[in-house]
């Protein structure tokens, strides 16, 4: 098969973990490919996510890297059994672009996530008004078809709340967000009181830092931490107006954690927010 022109973020990530190893390992491209008999080409495009890889040359290659970590390689081979077409947002590939796409793959197969949103609301828990009101306002204006396929596609996402086992899920909430009227007086009372109904989900933590705490003003950046099946396999997506960024360096993943770490200690405790939602309500 011709090389994928566009790997999705996870296709990116089994490769580049693969890559990981190697390097690690001090082996070149050269002496893995004559390993599994293949040419450096054909290794390049596989730690670029551009072409598959069989869970037979991940276990080859992770012997002949030294990889001790059976969990890892167990997942790394679970990322190469998946394939495109299998999962609900794949029916809106070509229709939207593939960043909407990896957010609810990364979504989907993480295991814990925590979101920070100093001036959003998670996606997974915004109401349908709420979410057209926003991408109504993008500029340039969106045409109506794929403003409808936005907002279609990120109430899908709500999906991972709904599994029989759906991962914990932790939202840290800045006061901000709470106050943005994006679609009006009405449309912002439905959706806190929406956050309150799903703040009282099992498995759902929603917590607020009001404007009077001291403790925490790093509000800069929307953060979402996803944890994988193993530690190695945690990922951090920094959203912005324009575009996301995917983090994985270790020294990524420890900065953000203890980002998290700190608004969660200066955030109010999941009682006081439902009691501090409800307030910030009943003054629309």
């Amino acid at each position: 098969m011709p090389p994928r022109d566009n790997p999705t973020a996870r296709q990116a990530r089994l490769g580049g973990e693969l890559r990981k190893l190697r390097e690690r390992a001090g082996k070149t491209a050269r002496e893995a490919a004559a390993l599994v008999s293949t040419d450096q080409a054909k290794i390049s495009h596989i730690e670029a996510g551009r072409v598959g890889v069989s869970e037979d040359r991940i276990r080859r290659l992770a012997v002949f890297y030294a990889c001790d970590d059976e969990a890892l390689v167990e997942a790394l081979c679970a990322m190469a059994r998946e394939h495109r077409g299998q999962h609900w947002w794949d029916d809106y590939r070509g229709i939207l672009a593939p960043g909407f796409l990896d957010i609810a793959e990364l979504e989907h197969h993480a295991t814990r996530l925590r979101y920070l949103q100093p001036v959003t609301l998670p996606g997974v828990l915004q109401t349908e008004e709420h979410a057209h009101a926003l991408f109504a306002s993008t500029i340039p204006r969106l045409p109506d078809d794929e403003l409808q396929a936005r907002v279609e596609h990120r109430m899908k996402r709500r999906k991972i709340l709904e599994r029989d086992e759906p991962p914990h899920f932790e939202a840290i909430v800045h006061e901000a967000a709470l106050r943005m009227r994006v679609g009006g007086r009405k449309v912002t009372r439905g959706q806190l009181e929406h956050l309150l109904c799903m703040s009282e989900r099992p498995g759902l933590i929603l917590r607020v830092i009001p404007f009077a705490s001291e403790d925490f003003i790093d509000v800069t950046q929307t953060v979402l931490y996803a944890s994988g099946i193993v530690r190695q396999l945690d990922t951090v997506h920094i959203d912005t107006p324009f575009s996301g960024r995917y983090l994985d360096a270790a020294a990524d993943l420890d900065r953000y954690r203890a980002l998290l770490d700190l608004a969660e200690q200066a955030a109010l405790t999941p009682e006081q927010s439902r009691s501090f939602i409800h307030h910030v309500a009943k003054e629309l």
